[in-house]
């Protein structure tokens, strides 16, 4: 959900005006006049809740959902929960961006993230409404937003930013250049220069006439523990929220997309790519430049070899490495098949 911290929400609409918005119909025998007051996913819709379902592999958290209304493409309203309004649309992820718009227009717009209000000029660069614990450290040239909170001896470096609303723990560090909006950061956290956390996630509806933007209204949270290298970067979740698991160590330039949710202790090392809406469970270990593509799972204790591919779910302590990943003894003998195929043939 939407984090009033960071996020007004200007709801409720009824079914009626969200239709006319979106380029929706409604259902046969839905009540226009119904009113919804936000957005969530499937799995975390109740009353008064508008969710939507695009992709297939929701199928099942679409048929259980307890959403007072849904976005969807005509052939799923056959599968529809018996009683839920439907808003039937043949671009149903389009439609959810301007639905989302709708709700939350300040999302898909900068504004300040110090929380100056037009006409505010200031001259320091912590705001009055900041909340400072007195062993904290702010050097000089670090930014802190209003109402953003820093405990008890957390340094925050010179050129460092710390977003409205934001919270960092006790004994964190966040170094020189370093940028953190719409992000909750735990107990003994370390964040090193250049990294940049809870920036928009890279969501858009493609198609004519223009690439609909997907509003990101989660988060981004670190548990208790993590580090995380030189320049990373980790996008906020579009709804739910991107989570970095306690002890997890992340090395430098690791890209992590929306609504990513990393385990407890896991190892990224550098350069390697995190898509969005992907689920690494505990003590993972992917090597340097490895990916995954969303809305897959990694299981706990697994391991990826370097510069490998992740496309599909992997089991529970299972060893992959190549592109597209496959188990690490099938890979092995693939190159090896492969290298005797180049050798010269004898005479």
């Amino acid at each position: 959900m939407a984090d009033p911290r960071f996020f007004k929400n200007e709801g409720p609409f009824t079914l009626t005006e969200l239709a006319q918005r979106i380029d929706a119909e409604l259902s046969e025998g839905a009540d226009g006049s119904i009113l919804v007051d936000d957005v969530r996913p499937l799995d975390e819709a109740g009353e008064g809740h508008l969710s939507f379902i695009d992709n297939p592999k929701y199928i099942d958290a679409f048929a259980a959902s307890a959403a007072t209304a849904i976005i969807t493409a005509p052939k799923n309203v056959e599968k529809a929960p018996a009683g839920t309004a439907l808003l039937v649309s043949h671009q149903p992820y389009r439609s959810y961006a301007m639905a989302a718009q709708a709700f939350y227009p300040s999302s898909v717009k900068p504004r300040s993230l110090f929380g100056a209000l037009p006409g505010e000029n200031f001259t320091s660069t912590v705001h009055p409404t900041a909340k400072i614990d007195p062993t904290a450290i702010i050097e000089p040239g670090a930014v802190i937003g209003a109402g953003a909170e820093i405990g008890p001896g957390t340094v925050i470096s010179g050129t460092a930013f710390v977003g409205e609303n934001c919270a960092v723990g006790t004994d964190s560090y966040i170094g020189p250049g370093a940028s953190v909006i719409y992000s909750l950061i735990g107990d003994r956290v370390l964040i090193h220069p250049g990294v940049r956390l809870g920036q928009d996630g890279f969501g858009f509806a493609m198609g004519l006439p223009s690439h609909e933007k997907i509003p990101q209204l989660g988060r981004v949270i670190i548990q208790d523990d993590v580090e995380i290298g030189a320049n990373t970067a980790i996008d906020r979740g579009s709804n739910p929220d991107t989570v970095i698991g306690a002890g997890t160590k992340i090395d430098n330039l690791v890209q992590i997309g929306h609504n990513a949710h990393i385990g407890a202790g896991c190892i990224l090392v550098a350069q390697g790519g995190i898509s969005g809406s992907t689920r690494i469970e505990d003590y993972v270990a992917m090597g340097a430049r490895a990916s995954a593509i969303g809305h897959i799972t990694i299981g706990s204790g697994a391991q990826i070899a370097a510069r490998s591919s992740v496309i599909k779910d992997v089991e529970p302590g299972a060893r992959m490495g190549g592109s597209p990943a496959k188990p690490v003894m099938q890979w092995k003998r693939e190159l090896i098949a492969i290298g005797k195929l180049g050798r010269p043939k004898k005479r």
